[in-house]
C-alpha cells in the first residue's frame, strides 16, 4: 500500500478528486492532507473525509519539521494540488520521483513565479490563446520546472472570459490528475 499526502493552499477540488478516485484504489491510500493557510477549505474536505490534516507554516516546509511529520505517518508520495509555496530542496531530495504537481496551463507557457490560479487563465484569455490545458510535471527546486508527466489540452478559443478559460481546464484536472497520478503511483518500485 502506498501512502499519499496532499498538500493544497485552497479549496481543494483537485484534492478532492484525488481522495475521491484514491478510494477506490487497493493499492493507494491518502494519509495526510496538510495546508499553508488555515482558511483552506481542503482541510474541511478532508475532515468530511476522515483524513488526518493539519495546518503548516512555511517555516515548518522550510526548516524540515513538515518532512518529519510526514515520515511519522510513512509517507511514500506527495501530490501537490494548488500548493502555492515554493519546495525547498531538501524537500524534493526526499520526495524525488515521488512528488507531483498540476499547473493549469500548458507548460512551460504560462508557468514560473506568480503563474497560477486566475492569473494564469486571464493572462491565456488576453492573449487570445486558442487552446489552453494542464500539465502533471514531478516538482523540483524551481517553480513549474520538473519534468512532464502528461498534458491534457483543451480548445479555449470559444471562451468569453478567463473564468471559462478556467472552467474548461478544470475539468481536464479533475480527470487526469486521479488517473495519471494514481498510474505513476501503482507502477513505482
Amino acid at each position: 500500500m502506498k501512502r499519499v499526502a496532499i498538500l493544497s493552499s485552497g479549496s481543494g477540488s483537485n484534492a478532492q478528486a484525488l481522495i475521491e478516485h484514491f478510494s477506490t484504489c487497493d493499492e493507494i491510500q491518502v494519509v495526510f492532507v496538510g495546508s499553508n493557510r488555515p482558511s483552506a477549505g481542503v482541510l474541511e474536505r478532508a475532515e468530511k473525509a476522515g483524513i488526518n490534516n493539519s495546518v503548516f507554516s512555511k517555516s515548518d516546509l522550510n526548516n524540515g519539521t513538515l518532512i518529519q511529520n510526514l515520515d511519522v505517518l510513512s509517507v511514500d508520495w506527495v501530490l501537490l494540488a494548488g500548493f502555492l509555496l515554493k519546495i525547498p530542496e531538501e524537500f524534493c531530495n526526499r520526495y524525488k520521483g515521488c512528488l507531483l504537481n498540476i499547473h493549469p496551463s500548458l507548460l512551460p507557457n504560462y508557468g514560473g513565479k506568480g503563474m497560477f490560479g486566475m492569473n494564469i487563465h486571464q493572462a491565456v484569455f488576453e492573449a487570445q490563446e486558442k487552446e489552453s490545458g494542464m500539465t502533471i510535471h514531478f516538482v523540483n527546486e524551481a517553480y513549474d520546472d520538473g519534468a512532464i508527466v502528461f498534458q491534457g489540452r483543451v480548445d479555449v478559443s470559444d471562451a468569453k472570459s478567463a473564468e471559462e478559460v478556467a472552467a474548461k481546464v478544470l475539468k481536464l484536472e479533475h480527470k487526469y490528475y486521479p488517473k495519471i497520478s494514481a498510474e505513476l503511483i501503482t507502477l513505482a518500485e
